[in-house]
């Protein structure tokens, strides 16, 4: 068996296990197996959340290649530390109340207006100020809002399985997408961007995506919103999360964002769609109280 192929199966394994031990109770049971009452799955779940951040952050930075000798480079962490700090603050004090008010809203835009700079005047990019505001936040900002997807209780211990659906979602758009533009792809998505996407690739998504929410939506009616509806988005917004990393790594001439992962490059790599998807189902969540 090719090399390669060997380090991309163990990589992926190894990079789906954690997603799940962390976003599900299950992490936290095997650990308190061992040690009785040491961990609970919110707990576990912050920290899949942080570690992802930090990561994805410094591969940011390494991208974009700041100057050495900038004020900016020094300042990122700390930025990021202080904006994650706030909505860590607001997890652990069950303040995520799914309304509409005033810090969420401009979150949100900045999230668009960044991916909106990144297409349309990348040029602002290649100055430092350009690259710590960008930087913040398309890392800090999304992985913020991906702490208020899932419900938990410490009285009763209960965590909700709101993010590994999510994931379940985005790993079957990748894979769906993957395997249909193989087999039927003809016309090119964004092939300046990223030459194999094609729409037969976008369709075979969309529509298999659908069903995999379907059955998530039958068998856990429990979970936040209409998971058809959150596998509608997450097929749509999942493979422009792709677009935008491929992106960015294109402005800057990167091919991998980083080689943390055997076979799948960088955390930003595996996490591009994850990053666009969690503020949009953020967003739906808020949405859907009043629909």
């Amino acid at each position: 068996m090719d090399k390669n192929l060997v380090q991309r199966i163990f990589g992926g394994a190894l990079y789906g296990l954690l997603v799940i031990l962390c976003t599900t109770p299950w992490g936290a049971i095997l650990i308190n197996k061992i040690s009785p009452g040491l961990i609970q799955p919110h707990t576990l779940y912050y920290g899949l959340i942080t570690i992802f951040l930090f990561l994805g952050a410094w591969e940011c930075v390494r991208m974009m290649k700041f100057n050495p000798k900038s004020w900016e480079k020094w300042v990122v962490f700390p930025i990021i530390v202080f904006v994650f700090y706030r909505f860590s603050k607001r997890y652990f004090q069950h303040g995520f109340y799914y309304d509409f008010n005033l810090s969420e809203i401009l979150a949100l835009s900045l999230i668009v207006i960044a991916v909106f700079t990144l297409f349309r005047f990348s040029k602002e990019l290649y100055y430092d100020n350009g690259k710590l505001i960008f930087t913040v936040i398309y890392t800090a900002l999304p992985f913020g809002f991906a702490l208020g997807l899932p419900k938990f209780s410490v009285v009763n211990e209960t965590f909700t399985l709101e993010v590994f659906f999510l994931f379940a979602l985005i790993w079957s758009s990748d894979s769906f997408a993957f395997f249909t533009g193989k087999f039927f792809g003809k016309h090119k998505m964004a092939p300046k961007i990223s030459p194999k996407k094609t729409w037969e690739g976008f369709a075979g998504g969309v529509l298999l995506t659908l069903v995999v929410a379907f059955f998530i939506e039958r068998f856990h009616p429990d979970l936040r919103g209409n998971w058809i509806v959150v596998g509608f988005l997450v097929s749509v917004f999942a493979p422009f999360g792709d677009l935008v990393e491929s992106q960015l790594k294109r402005n800057f001439g990167v091919k991998d964002s980083g080689n943390v992962i055997p076979g799948h490059g960088g955390i930003l790599d595996r996490l591009d769609s994850f990053i666009i998807c969690a503020p949009v189902v953020y967003l739906y969540f808020i949405l859907e109280k009043f629909i």
